[in-house]
């Protein structure tokens, strides 16, 4: 995200959108206001999923947190190509937020809810996250360019796309030949 999407703009989710509503709203700092959406999505992941996976979607936005810092501390932000970006921000966004899930933790931010209800209604986690976000980016749109919303909806469709292929993927177990088959 810092190296791909942020350059040009770009966010990465629903969070980020809810976070500059209720700045442009409420006068609120970013910063506080995605805390605070944040935290409220973890109370209702603590609830709904419980302690475990709570502690490993807290660690995972903690290392993102600190991985964001640090690349966009150690790199410039220069946008580069923008179709190559978006291309490769989403790309890597939807591997992260697959594996995550598979592992069961996720990456905060509106991908608590979308968990919740894709889990709940049997659907897919990436398609229920690519509406949430759509929503979000729309009502984003009365306060940001909406070019830049309209960038974000193509990234949310290109990674939720990603997601629900990680998520959906079969992983066949390799087993191994026991050693029963040399007989005396």
């Amino acid at each position: 995200m810092s190296l791909f999407l942020f350059p040009n703009s770009i966010p990465s989710g629903g969070a980020a959108g809810i976070a500059l509503l209720i700045n442009h709203w409420f006068g609120l700092s970013l910063g506080f206001s995605l805390w605070l959406a944040n935290v409220a999505f973890l109370l209702f992941a603590l609830n709904y999923f419980g302690y475990t996976w709570t502690f490993r979607t807290v660690l995972s936005v903690a290392t993102t947190s600190a991985t964001i810092s640090f690349f966009t501390m150690q790199f410039p932000l220069n946008p580069h190509f923008l179709l190559f970006d978006m291309a490769a921000g989403s790309l890597f966004f939807g591997l992260g937020v697959g594996l995550l899930i598979r592992a069961g933790a996720s990456s905060g931010g509106m991908v608590i809810p979308a968990l919740m209800i894709a889990f709940h209604k049997n659907w897919s986690p990436g398609k229920v996250m690519l509406g949430i976000n759509l929503f979000i980016f729309l009502l984003t749109s009365l306060v940001i360019d909406y070019k830049i919303v309209l960038y974000a909806i193509v990234c949310q469709f290109m990674s939720t796309n990603v997601i629900d292929f990680i998520y959906h993927i079969k992983f066949h177990r390799i087993t191994s030949m026991a050693l029963s088959w040399r007989r005396k």
